[in-house]
């Protein structure tokens, strides 16, 4: 079967991510001499792999998050905020337990900017999320 062809059936069957890797997969699997239940593995793998990138880039889109902002990116030196606590937020504990998150704090104190990093970490773990503020829920 000729690769235009293999092309064609994987885009009529969206597998995207299989169709992305296939050159560089077929190019590896022929150097080392793989064998066919290893080829048909690794894009297997890459389909997987496609999937779940486009389903967090789903996620994050229908979240609503106004900025990206990562728990990286917070200075949590001269504040009184409790770091571990928030990497054990970012961690998405309490989305297993079914219990909410609520900052409270005075302007400028970095609330939106960890609601923003946690919920990023929470979906890429597989959590859904959409973001508010007061005025959205008034």
């Amino acid at each position: 079967m000729e690769r235009t062809q293999i092309f064609d059936l994987m885009g009529e069957l969206k597998l995207y991510g299989m169709k992305a890797a296939f050159d560089e997969i077929m190019a590896t699997a022929v150097k080392r001499q793989h064998e066919p239940q290893r080829i048909v593995g690794d894009l297997l793998n890459a389909e997987i792999n496609e999937k779940q990138a486009r389903s967090i880039k789903y996620q994050l889109t229908i979240a609503k998050l106004p900025l990206a902002k990562d728990i990286a990116d917070f200075q949590f030196d001269g504040t009184p905020i409790n770091q571990t606590l928030v990497n054990d937020l970012a961690g998405g504990g309490f989305v297993a337990q079914q219990r909410n998150v609520v900052l409270v704090g005075g302007t400028g104190t970095g609330k939106t900017h960890l609601a923003i990093a946690i919920a990023r970490s929470c979906i890429r773990s597989g959590a859904r999320g959409r973001f508010f503020n007061v005025v959205d829920l008034v």
